[in-house]
C-alpha cells in the first residue's frame, strides 16, 4: 500500500486545513476554512483535490468548499444530520458509512456534541483520525449543541481507538489546553512533562499536531473524566479558565 502523507495547511488565527494525500498525486481536503491557501498548497505539492470532508457546519470549516469545489471539481462529504449547513454537499454521511480514498476506508463516526451533526473520519490503515472540533491536545470541544452526555458519548467513542492512532484536530489550542488540564490534574506526571514539551514547542514556532491518542489517554482530562457529571464540571469550568 503506498504511503500516506498528510499535509497541514495552517489558516486564519489558529486553524489546521488537512491534506490527505492518499495516494500519490491524489488528496483529500479536510475542513478547508478557506480557499486560497488550499489550492496554494495543491498546486506547490503537485495535488489534485478529489474530495473535502468535512466534519460540521462552522463557518471556519466550511468557508472554501464552494470555492475549492468550482476550482477541482471535487466531491464534498460531509454530516448527514447537517446536510443543509454543508455548502456543496454531494454526499452525506453518518455513523457506519464509509469513505473510500484509493486504498484506504474511512470510517465515519458519529460525535455529535460540538455540534448536533458532528462527524469524524477514521482512516484505520493510516493510523489517522480526523475530528474537527471534537477532541483536540489536551481539550475537547465546547458544547454548543450537544450536551455532557452527548459528549460523553462521543470522547468514548474515539478512546476506544487504537491508541497509537495520530489525531488531526482542527485548531491549535494545546498550550491553553495543557494549563487547564494541569489546573485539574496538577500531580500528573507524564501531563506535567508534555505541558513543558509544549511550552518548547510553541516557543520555537512550531505546531503541535498532529498527536497520538495514547498521549491524551494519559493527559487529557476530558478523556480522563469517568462520569458524565465529572465531564460536564470540566467542560464548565474551561468555559471560564484565565489561567
Amino acid at each position: 500500500m503506498p504511503e500516506v502523507f498528510v499535509h497541514r495547511v495552517p489558516a486564519l488565527a489558529d486553524n489546521y486545513i488537512w491534506l490527505f494525500e492518499y495516494a500519490p498525486g491524489f488528496a483529500a481536503v479536510v475542513d478547508p476554512a478557506v480557499a486560497d491557501p488550499v489550492l496554494e498548497a495543491a498546486r506547490r505539492l503537485g495535488l489534485r483535490l478529489t474530495h473535502i470532508l468535512n466534519t460540521h457546519w462552522h463557518p471556519d470549516h466550511v468557508g472554501g468548499n464552494d470555492r475549492i469545489k468550482a476550482a477541482s471539481g471535487c466531491q464534498v462529504v460531509g454530516p448527514a444530520r447537517e446536510a443543509g449547513r454543508i455548502p456543496g454537499l454531494d454526499r452525506a454521511v453518518d455513523e457506519g458509512d464509509v469513505v473510500r480514498l484509493g486504498d484506504h476506508d474511512g470510517h465515519v463516526l458519529f460525535v455529535g456534541a460540538h455540534t448536533a451533526g458532528h462527524v469524524a473520519y477514521h482512516f484505520p490503515s493510516a493510523d489517522a483520525l480526523f475530528c474537527g472540533d471534537t477532541l483536540f491536545a489536551m481539550g475537547c470541544g465546547r458544547l454548543f449543541e450537544g450536551t455532557a452526555q452527548d459528549l460523553f458519548a462521543a470522547l468514548g467513542k474515539l478512546s476506544a481507538l487504537p491508541p497509537e492512532t495520530r489525531v488531526f484536530c482542527a485548531h491549535e489550542y494545546t498550550l491553553a489546553n495543557a494549563r487547564f488540564a494541569l489546573s485539574v490534574e496538577p500531580d500528573n506526571a507524564p501531563l506535567k512533562a508534555r505541558y513543558r514539551q509544549v511550552q518548547e514547542q510553541r516557543a520555537r514556532g512550531e505546531a503541535t499536531v498532529p498527536f497520538r491518542l495514547a498521549e491524551e489517554l494519559a493527559t487529557n482530562p476530558f478523556l480522563r473524566a469517568g462520569t458524565v457529571e465529572e465531564l460536564a464540571e470540566r467542560r464548565r469550568a474551561k468555559d471560564v479558565f484565565r489561567g
